[in-house]
């Protein structure tokens, strides 16, 4: 891997990461337990679209793993890890249909799949679909959220493309 690209993506896994820091320090909208805007998606959803598939993985992973740390709340990991592989996958998916113009369409089934990774691990370490309970909420506030960090990256592209063009 070139130089150059290697230190695009540590500045993005950067970015996301004092995103989510920031993020954190925001207190909570609605009482549900799970319910985030998510705003350092908006850097993987613009990574989805400009990086390869590895290339994204290496940021998306580093700012879950960095981000628990940092954030304290290593016990979370699991969760954050079953989230950002289902979200990276049917991103990865998506893109290979949904044109740029429409990116906002991939962060929400993004979102969608992250809050269901999520659930399928709360599941299982809890032995209940008790949780279940919270999936409509955590949906519905993923589809919301996912259009916002969608429309973002959306308009970031944009700029950074038309940037690039004169």
């Amino acid at each position: 891997m070139k130089t150059k690209r290697l230190a695009e993506l540590a500045l993005l896994t950067a970015v996301a990461l004092i995103i989510f820091i920031i993020e954190l320090r925001i207190p909570n909208l609605v009482a549900i337990p799970g319910v985030k805007l998510g705003l350092a998606n908006i850097i993987t959803v613009y990574a989805v679209y400009k990086y390869s598939a590895k290339e994204v993985a290496m940021v998306v992973f580093s700012r879950v793993l960095l981000g628990s740390i940092f954030g304290g709340n290593i016990s979370a990991i699991i969760y954050s890890i079953a989230g950002a592989v289902m979200c990276l996958i049917g991103m990865l998916a998506v893109k290979r249909i949904v044109p740029v113009n429409y990116i906002w369409l991939s962060s929400i089934i993004g979102a969608i799949l992250h809050n269901t990774g999520q659930i399928i691990i709360a599941i299982i370490i809890m032995r209940s679909f008790a949780v279940m309970y919270h999936y409509p909420y955590l949906i519905i506030s993923g589809c919301i959220a996912g259009a916002f960090t969608g429309i973002c990256a959306q308009l970031l592209i944009k700029r950074v493309f038309a940037g690039k063009s004169s």
